[in-house]
């Protein structure tokens, strides 16, 4: 529509990861990170999911840009799956492009990756999109905030953040630069909202620090800390902590490596010399001289802290000495497989520290009374709460109002809405269709529902193929054979395996005797015959043979 700014979002409404929002004004469009999120308990088999990038895929010439907040894989994850399909120029700061370089080069797409590098305080002109970034705070370094100048008013989207009086001058949140932007009138705030239930303000990092000392000075042997592999703050903390206790600091998993090492060189790590050795060479050292950091806080399965507790790791071995510390917040959805990760390092006689027993983590995502300064500061004319599942953008609502935003101004929106902002009206137009887009192995999109709802009931109570053989005429001859997998073990139920023969025999033989129509009968009669027999229902496949 003319002279409106269409904000479409296809990821992290409703949800945390998979961030990606789309500014179009007439035939131009800006991108805002194209991020991954992990799967859901009930995503069976699946490795990660990104946005629908259907809405995009006739309109790539008219993108005139992507701007990543940060580094993180839920603002970065997809862009190799975005650029696997379309060129683009990808604008981020100096430490976002590192990480982004690592995951294009593993990808084997650099060249379709047209990197520039911006910093805070820089202006950037995109077609109709006049662009100034401002800093944050958040857990990983060379975060940043934008401010969207368009010719129907500016919108400030505040990337992820928190304010954190402790930290660098180099991370701190603007406060200035956001008043500034306050004075200019703010059309729209987008506004994270991944702390809206807790209270006051979130907790500054140097208390991770102070956890960490204690640990470490009472750790008899090694000190393991899984974290994520892109919060390089922390990685920070633990060889600042490791060098002052007089530890060695090696590297486990491959993501975390690469970038420790891209960190390293570009000077976003400051190691003391000798410190950072290799695992093999850690294994040599007393254990109480050696620290290592590893990947894996989120539970995934192949991620060094899960291959330690499987005891399948090549290069670690749990010791009843060994002191574990989960670094992270477990992302919604990821509970179940981080607390089987606790259990089997506990069963293996280490020593586990997480959350909920000291302050190993603090989140990066501003609280309640953060939230409330940021609004403060840019008193914007319409509120949109994202990046939060819908609790998480209520409780945030709930503050625009005490902030005196009132209610018809305050946007939920989720992903394929759009919104259309004029100069003085913002509305809520027709929505675009957005489906999940699930990564399993190298497959991208080519498992939908149907295939995890095959995948739930093969989990829950396996499948059962049925084989009769037809005579040229069509007459079923002989016996059915039977196979079975995650169902019953039938060598030990040779009555249940009989009685399954004959059933499909007699369903075979009740009508007419077409491939098609003998396999739809067998597997619906063996299907309710299992019901009745069992209480169970597996998956039933039937083939016809000739």
């Amino acid at each position: 529509m003319a002279n409106r700014l269409r904000i479409i979002p296809l990821g992290g409404m409703g949800e945390i990861g998979k961030n990606m929002t789309l500014f179009e004004y007439g035939r131009n469009i800006l991108i805002v990170d194209c991020g991954s999120m992990f799967p859901e308990n009930d995503m069976w088999g699946i490795d990660l999911v990104i946005p629908d990038f259907g809405y995009l895929r006739d309109k790539f010439e008219q993108v005139r840009g992507v701007i990543l907040t940060h580094g993180h894989e839920d603002h970065t994850g997809a862009l190799p799956y975005l650029l696997r399909e379309t060129s683009l120029t990808i604008y981020c700061t100096r430490l976002t492009r590192g990480l982004v370089e690592v995951k294009v080069d593993r990808a084997g797409i650099r060249n379709r990756a047209n990197l520039q590098t911006i910093q805070a305080g820089e202006r950037l002109r995109l077609g109709p999109f006049d662009l100034s970034f401002f800093s944050v705070n958040h857990s990983i370094p060379d975060g940043i905030g934008l401010a969207i100048r368009t010719p129907v008013g500016n919108v400030v989207h505040s990337g992820d953040f928190k304010l954190d009086l402790g930290a660098g001058l180099d991370s701190q949140l603007d406060l200035a630069g956001l008043a500034q932007l306050g004075g200019e009138g703010v059309s729209l705030l987008m506004a994270d909202s991944t702390g809206a239930e807790r209270p006051g303000f979130t907790p500054p990092e140097r208390v991770v620090e102070d956890t960490f000392e204690r640990i470490f000075a009472e750790a008899p042997g090694r000190v393991i800390v899984a974290t994520f592999a892109s919060l390089l703050s922390r990685v920070q903390q633990v060889i600042d902590v490791s060098a002052r206790h007089n530890r060695k600091v090696a590297v486990e998993g491959r993501s975390m490596a690469d970038n420790v090492a891209m960190a390293q060189e570009m000077g976003y790590l400051r190691i003391p010399p000798d410190t950072l050795v290799d695992i093999r060479k850690a294994n040599s050292l007393p254990p109480s001289r050696v620290t290592i950091v590893a990947t894996g806080s989120q539970g995934e399965p192949r991620a060094a802290l899960a291959r330690m507790a499987a005891g399948t790791n090549r290069q670690i071995e749990i010791r009843p000495d060994d002191t574990i510390i989960v670094s992270a917040q477990t992302i919604p959805g990821n509970e179940e497989m981080v607390n089987r990760i606790i259990n089997q390092l506990i069963q293996r006689g280490a020593n586990v520290i997480y959350g909920e027993m000291a302050q190993v983590h603090v989140s990066g995502h501003g609280s309640q009374e953060d939230q409330k300064l940021l609004i403060r500061l840019l008193r914007p004319r319409y509120f949109m709460p994202i990046h939060g599942e819908p609790r998480h953008q209520y409780q945030h609502a709930r503050l625009a109002r005490q902030m005196g935003i009132p209610p018809e101004r305050i946007l939920i929106m989720q992903n394929g809405d759009v919104l259309e902002l004029g100069e003085e009206t913002a509305e809520k137009g027709e929505p675009i269709s957005q489906a999940e887009v699930f990564v399993d192995g190298a497959g991208v999109g080519d498992v939908g529902p149907a295939v995890l709802r095959d995948r739930e009931i093969l989990s829950r109570d396996g499948f059962v193929v049925a084989v009769v053989s037809l005579l040229p005429g069509g007459q079923a001859v002989g016996g059915v054979q039977i196979v079975s997998r995650g169902f019953v073990y039938l060598r030990e139920a040779e009555d249940l395996l009989q009685r399954m023969r004959a059933e499909a025999m007699r369903v075979a033989q009740a009508g007419p005797l077409t491939d098609r129509s003998i396999s739809e009968r067998v597997q619906r009669g063996l299907e309710s015959f299992l019901l009745q027999e069992t209480g169970r229902r597996p998956m039933v496949i039937a083939l016809v043979t000739t």
